[in-house]
């Protein structure tokens, strides 16, 4: 006889009346042999999620708050439209390694393509959670890997509504028909294979438009932006998503910390060497694209090509992080290919370390800053540090030598929440990155010993009441403790 696992999951109950509560648990027999879903849950990956989680240090009910949240945010009697990412193709079938839209897997936990959620509010403040999802198909599974299906939709996300997302042109009119305001932020124009986008952008069917023509259709209904409603959660961290920002920005940090031991005569071996190092403690990869870029190869800010041959004397910058369950650390250190730093190299390091550590500092909720301030504070205090290194400082000589911003918000994305402005007064949540950076040209403007050299120091910080509470700090970033890695 086939063993059975016991599936602990919120049982399903009628959101249309009365306070949320926390959902009651029922326990499902599901034969070990059938656990397959789309993405890790605990029963099949008890390595990487406890029990209760829908992924990596998120519960369902830490998802079911999310929605509660938005739902609270919006007018009676609307609706908010998300749907997930597609699949990328780098040509023919070969597709890129699948990353969820960050809003849709902010409000549901779902980590497949070809979804789409809505979030029905009623004149009573509560709300209906739809999700639409590819079905079961045993046939496209062989190739694609497991799908949750429709039933996971209700018995694992904690659908109140579910549904074949092939059926979306019946289903989506009359949930929009029921509504007066709605809000999305699609359609996106994606024109890809599947049926949602091509709905979506309203290529398919043509008999009904896609969901631009819904929306002609349906009179009285307005359309509305819901970015911003969704950057007002996202902007404020959790306990548990801080937790989970941390443990990638520990990890990430002593990946960092490792790669200045070691002696790299390329950008791709310490490139590499990175990789490998993300893909380990339960981590998910690397982030984004990093930067390894030796020598004046640092002063092309986004510098990804990682090509190129170390120099013994040189700097080199590498901006880098991980991820941990969608959510990434954002690191950048610079240190000597030698582990030895010249004397100029120091005096410019340790120049750009100062404004960087002062900033960090105003990290909190009782400076009264912003981001913007900060960048302020940051430009004029390089500024100062330059000129007393004998830098020519006059005109707009610190847009050049500091042509970016001191920081921005980080989380689910590395640059979180866009959209969500940088005027916006320091709160206790928030996580944003510090990253003061100097890149002098090499033009006889400049001092001759620093010409060519390129500097950034960023950690990730997140906001407290009298403090900040750095994410990233096992990334050593003193001079002497960086020397210290190779004695």
């Amino acid at each position: 006889m086939a063993s059975c696992l016991r599936l602990l999951r919120p049982a399903a109950r009628t959101r249309w009346r009365g306070a949320p509560q926390p959902r009651a648990t029922r326990q499902l027999s599901v034969s070990a042999a059938e656990l397959k879903f789309g993405q890790p849950l605990h029963e099949t990956h008890p390595h990487l999620l406890k029990a209760g989680e829908v992924t990596p240090g998120i519960t369902a009910q830490e998802y079911y708050d999310r929605r509660v949240q938005l739902a609270k945010s919006l007018p009676p009697n609307s609706i908010a439209i998300l749907a997930a990412s597609d699949v990328k193709y780098r040509s023919g079938s070969v597709f890129y390694k699948f990353h969820q839209d960050p809003d849709f897997l902010y409000l549901t936990g779902f980590n497949e393509p070809d979804a789409l959620a809505i979030i029905e509010k009623t004149d009573d403040d509560e709300h209906n959670f739809h999700l639409y999802v590819r079905p079961k198909d045993a046939k496209a599974e062989l190739w694609e890997g497991a799908r949750s299906g429709i039933q996971a939709a209700e018995d694992v996300f904690n659908a109140d509504t579910t549904g074949d997302v092939n059926d979306l042109p019946k289903i989506l009119p009359e949930v929009v028909r029921r509504s007066k305001e709605v809000y999305t932020d699609l359609p996106k124009g994606r024109i890809t294979n599947n049926i949602l986008s091509r709905y979506l952008s309203g290529m398919e069917p043509a008999r009904t438009g896609g969901l631009a023509q819904v929306f002609r259709d349906v009179e009285g209904v307005s359309v509305k932006a819901l970015r911003p409603f969704v950057n007002e959660l996202r902007a404020i961290k959790s306990e548990a998503e801080i937790k989970n920002m941390r443990k990638v920005g520990k990890h990430s940090g002593r990946a960092i910390t490792d790669a200045m031991r070691q002696s790299f005569s390329a950008e791709k071996d310490l490139d590499s060497f990175l990789d490998y190092w993300f893909k380990q403690d339960g981590c998910d990869g690397p982030a984004y694209v990093p930067v390894v870029a030796g020598g004046i190869n640092a002063n092309t800010i986004h510098y990804v090509s990682n090509d190129m041959l170390l120099k013994s004397g040189d700097l080199v910058l590498v901006d880098a992080g991980a991820e941990y369950g969608g959510y990434i650390a954002d690191i950048s250190r610079t240190w000597p290919v030698n582990g030895k730093f010249t004397p100029a190299q120091r005096d410019l390091y340790n120049t750009l370390l100062a404004v960087q550590r002062s900033c960090v500092a105003l990290c909190r909720v009782d400076s009264g800053l912003t981001l913007d301030k900060l960048h302020k504070i940051a430009s004029s205090t390089l500024s100062d540090g330059l000129q007393n290194l004998g830098f020519d400082m006059s005109d707009s000589a610190i847009d050049v030598l500091f042509p970016h911003h001191v920081g921005h918000y980080v989380g689910l994305d590395v640059h979180d929440s866009p959209g969500f402005p940088r005027s916006r007064p320091f709160e206790k949540g928030m996580c944003v990155t510090v990253e003061p950076g100097v890149y002098v040209p090499d033009d006889e403007r400049w001092p001759a010993w620093a010409r060519g050299m390129g500097i950034r120091i960023e950690d990730s910080v997140c906001v407290d009441e009298e403090g900040p509470y750095v994410l990233t700090t096992e990334a050593v970033k003193e001079i002497v403790d960086i020397e210290a890695l190779r004695d």
